[in-house]
């Protein structure tokens, strides 16, 4: 007899989890990854027949949902600190001898590889994965909950019976080399760029506002500490938490040492040297640690790191190859960084073929010339580089390398500032699709249902080459593009069509001019209100502008003057798109020119929509506190900023002065 759908199902999410818990903790698979799949699809399947058995713990949550609007700043409970650094044996004994020193007697120390990837806090309540938060500035980062239940190693519900209350586990989701290599051969056969390294890889993966993305990407996670954790009887040491969150479902590394004495940290370090490249993802080395949180405790952190580890760095591995051409990649920003193509080497592991060569007046320092025999390394054992050539091996076929003076891809102007260099074009193809993301943008022009799937759909469709025709598209354009029916259709065109009421301060940091962000763009159009003063203006005019320098003044007067710029321009206010400045008609003396950041955890109010609401009152908001603060707004929870506008005698309002003053007006 068929089992009924609820039994399937139940029995598909035991089969997966056990499969998941198999592979990634126990390191000993169940099954091939092939059966994995068709055993996942049955179960989106079922789920999708059966959506009163909906759980937010299922296996079927790792494909990926609904692309989201945007990522939320958190507050992290316990903040995220980075680890100091040492790069010589002799430092680290010096460390060591230090927790000496303060404990009085040889602490017990756990070594475990320090894992190139992107730091992630995981927060579970009661068993259930309820947060993932990126490191961010340690104090606060972005929320990536859909994103991390993507990744099949980081377990969405505890296993057993006696999970914590709330238990936050710190540690990096990463890219394993083979799904990086994958990855790259498949952009490279679609003609697409390649990522640089497994880590941007991730970092860049995560960042996708489409879950979807990471469900394809093979991330996966490695835990290497702990937030906020409530426990009854919870271990008292480094090494006992992790055999008992293994038990959990949490995945750590299986290189951790433990070691009794200044000698063992020694050897712990040279023997996992020799491993370390086999492992099938980046090592960038080796984290030293305390294992009593008692004596971690005790020795307290700094401002920046903990006192009770280290991270020894191993020097990277280098290798000699032959630089057979430059080719000049430009990013969405428009800047031109040289890549180099070398013979194929090992190196750290992997295959090498391409390497950065950073910027055109590094390349000229070190005097690399194409044809030459050139010293490669693996920054942080994950990045390879060419650090220098070797002269004594050139022959006389080398050729100087020189920058180009227009873009590889649109053939437009290339202008140098300082070491890099340029493609001024606004409408290069290169830098045109990810722009176009960026001019949808909430903080942008703010077109609801404009998500980066959807530009990438309209791109590929040929039916965007320019911003103008995002105003032109029409909803029997749309219908054919995959996820759009009648009414999806008919709310994007009107979206679009709403948005060319923004103002010329959105239209200024929506279109991509480099340096021309939004508070900038409020400040050019504070003095010149539409588009025809602003082109009347005169460099001087520019550097006189609050904040303003002579570079962000110069590539202003250049982007609005420009042919493409022109072009640009004239196409929106064809369009219709308004070109000139509304007038801000709730300005008051509480908020005029004043410089405030917002800080911590607030009840109340959205950030951004906070932040808009008071820059419409005509306030600066920033990001960091200085001298030149004004007001800071610290809502729950509000750490360093805080305290330094305290330091700094910096006025502060709680949520309630907060809106006694917005009710002023």
């Amino acid at each position: 007899m068929p089992k009924k759908p609820q039994t399937r199902i139940l029995e598909l999410r035991k089969l997966l989890d056990e499969a998941n818990y198999a592979y990634y903790v126990d390191a000993d698979p169940l099954m091939a990854d092939s059966r994995y799949d068709k055993l996942l699809r049955e179960l989106v399947e079922l789920e999708q027949a059966n959506p009163a058995c909906f759980d937010p713990a299922s296996p079927s949550q790792r494909v990926g949902g609904e692309p989201i609007a945007g990522f939320e700043s958190v507050v992290h409970i316990v903040p995220m600190q980075s680890i100091d650094n040492t790069y010589t044996l002799s430092d680290l004994h010096t460390w060591h001898e230090r927790m000496c020193d303060f404990l009085g007697n040889p602490p017990v120390c756990t070594c475990d590889p320090k894992i190139d990837g992107v730091a992630i806090s995981l927060r579970y309540v009661n068993g259930l994965l309820v947060q993932a938060v990126t490191r961010g500035d340690g104090e606060r980062g972005d929320d990536v909950t859909a994103q991390a239940k993507c990744v099949r190693s980081i377990p969405l519900r505890l296993r057993g019976n006696n999970v914590p209350e709330v238990l936050e586990v710190r540690g990096e989701i990463f890219m394993p080399n083979e799904s990086f290599e994958k990855i790259n051969k498949q952009r490279e056969a679609e003609g697409e760029q390649q990522f640089a390294n497994a880590r941007n890889a991730t970092a860049g993966t995560l960042k996708s506002l489409d879950p979807k993305t990471v469900a394809q990407r093979g991330l996966a996670f490695l835990c290497h500490g702990r937030g906020e954790v409530v426990w009854d009887n919870e271990p008292l040491e480094w090494h006992e938490f992790v055999a008992a969150v293994r038990t959990l479902g949490i995945p750590f590394s299986d290189e951790i040492v433990i070691c009794q004495n200044a000698k063992q940290v020694t050897a712990a370090v040279e023997n996992f040297e020799k491993r370390k490249d086999g492992l099938g993802f980046g090592i960038d080395g080796m984290v030293i640690r305390l294992d009593s949180f008692a004596s971690q405790k005790k020795l307290g952190a700094t401002a920046k790191s903990p006192r009770w580890c280290i991270a020894f760095k191993y020097p990277a591995q280098q290798e000699k190859t032959v630089l057979k051409h430059v080719e000049w990649q430009v990013g969405k920003n428009g800047t031109l960084t040289p890549r180099a193509t070398m013979s194929p080497i090992l190196l750290a592991g992997t295959t090498v073929q391409h390497a950065t060569l950073h910027n055109i007046d590094e390349i000229h320092r070190k005097d690399i010339r194409v044809g030459d025999t050139v010293v490669v390394e693996k920054a942080g054992e994950i990045i390879p580089q060419v650090i220098s050539s070797v002269e004594g091996e050139r022959d006389g076929s080398q050729k100087k390398i020189n920058p180009p003076t227009n873009c590889p891809v649109c053939n437009g102007p290339v202008e140098k500032e300082g070491p890099k260099l340029y493609c001024v074009n606004p409408e290069c193809p290169a830098q045109f699709r990810e722009k176009v993301k960026w001019f949808a943008g909430r903080d942008q022009m703010d077109i609801d249902g404009l998500g980066d799937k959807v530009v990438d759909q309209l791109i590929d469709a040929g039916l965007v080459h320019h911003f103008a025709d995002l105003y032109q598209l029409t909803s029997e354009d749309l219908l054919p593009l995959e996820g759009f029916a009648d009414t999806s259709a008919v709310a994007l065109v009107a979206a679009i069509a709403e948005s060319k009421t923004r103002g010329l301060a959105r239209v200024l940091s929506a279109v991509g001019i480099r340096l021309i962000g939004r508070t900038t763009a409020r400040t050019i159009t504070s003095v010149y209100r539409d588009l025809e003063s602003l082109q009347q203006a005169s460099v001087d005019d520019f550097i006189a502008l609050h904040d303003f320098g002579e570079i962000t003044a110069e590539t202003l007067h250049k982007a609005i003057h420009s042919k493409q710029g022109v072009e640009l321009f004239n196409k929106l206010r064809d369009e219709g798109v308004e070109l000139s400045q509304l007038q801000i008609a709730r300005e008051d003396s509480a908020f005029t020119n004043k410089t405030m950041v917002i800080t911590g955890s607030l009840q109340h109010w959205e950030r951004k929509a906070l932040t808009i609401e008071l820059e419409q009152r005509g306030a600066k908001v920033t990001g960091s506190v200085s001298k030149n603060t004004d007001v800071v707004i610290a809502g729950d929870k509000a750490g360093s900023k805080l305290k330094k506008a305290q330091e700094l005698g910096v006025e502060v309002w709680d949520e309630e002065q907060l809106a006694a003053s917005l009710a002023l007006k």
